[in-house]
């Protein structure tokens, strides 16, 4: 299935100089998405060649669309990265840049255990900086980065260098 016909570029957008890609397109073909679902989960299921994983966390807000029916796929926890007052309970936080500004991620105190493995997925890899601050979060709750996985991967702004030496599994890279 030709996966890369389903996004589409929307130039200048957050601001100028941008090229955005558009996940909308993906999301609006049932097939397409269910193939993606499939090939995301696919490297960690039994004898997968992602290894053996114990969690799927996913930042907001995106990652989580394509992070829950990857969790159902794997059988596996969902653990879910937010903005600052979006969780109730206590959290860990952490602040960290973006390609055009900057963030802040939010993780339950309680919603790791140490030691447990976890797969950080989203839809698209950039500069890497969300998922740094996010395996910063797993760090904080005393677990560990077992992969990552993207739908995209833009590979002209290097996000993949900033997460090594961890594996990183994408879809489509530009």
């Amino acid at each position: 299935m030709d996966l890369a016909s389903r996004i589409r570029d929307i130039p200048d957008f957050p601001k100028p100089g941008i090229l955005f890609k558009d996940i909308s397109p993906l999301l609006a073909d049932p097939q397409a998405l269910a193939h993606v679902i499939d090939l995301l989960a696919e490297p960690f299921l039994p004898g997968g060649t992602g290894g053996a994983i114990d969690v799927v966390a996913a930042a907001e807000a995106r990652g989580f669309i394509f992070a829950a029916p990857v969790a159902l796929r794997l059988k596996k926890p969902l653990v879910l990265l937010r903005k600052p007052n979006k969780l109730p309970h206590t959290t860990h936080s952490v602040r960290y840049d973006l390609e055009y500004g900057q963030a802040e991620l939010h993780m339950h105190t309680d919603a790791l255990a140490p030691g447990q493995r976890v797969l950080l997925l989203d839809d698209v890899l950039a500069t890497g900086g969300t998922m740094l601050a996010a395996a910063e979060l797993v760090r904080l709750a005393g677990a560990v980065v077992a992969a990552y996985s993207f739908v995209i991967e833009l590979s002209f702004l290097e996000g993949r260098a900033r997460l090594a030496p961890h594996a990183v599994h994408t879809l489509l890279r530009y």
